[in-house]
């Protein structure tokens, strides 16, 4: 009997409550999808280094901003990685990639965001301003 009692008390899980409970878990990239088909799927890359973007600014490493090869500048999009099903959205600033079969390349905080390290497999929509935030 005693052998019963603690087999029911191992699988409780441990209830934490208050501040400390919310900082310890870990912060994801919720899954959204845009209503519609993707705009493109593909590989994408990340890049981390640079000094000037195509459209003249300073290149941020840690932003979310990614290059394209057609799309116009100031373009939102959300990049989802199949692999996770984490998301980000992204402003193109940029262009590139310029390596075969490639269809994007991310800043590393935007690669970052999604858990993406190499290249990973992806889905791109297009983003209104308004769900983007930027209303």
């Amino acid at each position: 009997m005693p052998a019963i009692l603690l087999g029911a008390c191992v699988h409780q899980q441990p209830q934490s409550f208050g501040p400390a409970a919310a900082v310890a878990a870990p912060v994801r990239a919720p899954v959204v999808r845009s209503s519609g088909k993707p705009y493109q799927r593909g590989m994408a890359s990340w890049y981390g280094s640079g000094r000037r973007t195509a459209n003249g600014e300073r290149f941020n490493p840690n932003g979310l901003t990614a290059a394209h090869p057609s799309l116009p500048f100031g373009t939102r999009l959300r990049v989802v990685n199949d692999g996770n099903g984490r998301s980000v959205i992204v402003r193109v600033n940029d262009r590139g990639p310029f390596a075969h079969g490639r269809i994007i390349d991310l800043a590393r905080g935007s690669a970052r965001a999604i858990g993406m390290t190499g290249t990973s497999r992806v889905e791109i929509f297009r983003v209104a301003d308004a769900e983007a935030g930027l209303e």
